[in-house]
């Protein structure tokens, strides 16, 4: 794409080329959310995914979702972010998530975990915690991410929700790879 510029020092006019620029902004930002709230560890999480289909939310194409396995949709810098409700009837030193990541579609590394303690104040006593990373997507048949959590407690529950982000996955692109 050029663009014609103005010189206001000299009045001379021109073409500048912007091929070699970045333009635009983001062209993918992307958001997922567990459904359903689940008791006890699961990894990866593979059920019960949507993606947010709220008004408005969304950016360029779509993440794909197969068994727990998320696929990107271009290559690119993506900041990932995994944020996560819980909730228990009673005490753990643990509710974990982590973010794990492969570039050969095969072997998964967790790169990045978050973790929160509840202590029971009174009945159903809740937490959230947070875990983000950045991944430069260079293969999208080979660079893929999964999430899991870990628990202390067998008890405790991920809380998920059909109608509002509880439990979420969300996908922003930053830039070429």
């Amino acid at each position: 794409m050029a663009q014609t510029f103005l010189k206001l020092d000299t009045g001379v006019t021109g073409t500048l080329s912007t091929s070699n620029y970045v333009q635009g902004g983001i062209s993918v930002a992307d958001q997922w959310r567990l459904t359903t709230t689940f008791t006890n560890a699961a990894d990866p999480i593979a059920s019960n995914l949507e993606r947010v289909d709220s008004t408005g939310q969304g950016i360029g194409s779509a993440m794909t979702e197969s068994s727990g396995i998320f696929t990107f949709p271009s290559t690119g810098i993506y900041k990932i972010e995994f944020i996560i409700q819980c909730l228990l009837n009673g005490d753990t030193r643990f509710h974990k998530g982590q973010i794990q990541l492969t570039t050969n579609n095969s072997s998964y590394a967790s790169v990045t975990s978050t973790r929160t303690f509840i202590a029971n104040l009174s009945n159903n006593t809740f937490g959230s915690c947070i875990a983000t990373t950045y991944f430069d997507v260079t293969d999208t048949s080979n660079c893929k991410v999964k999430f899991s959590i870990s628990v202390e407690d067998s008890s405790t529950s991920t809380l998920g929700s059909s109608t509002e982000n509880e439990t979420s996955f969300t996908f922003t692109r930053l830039g070429d790879t």
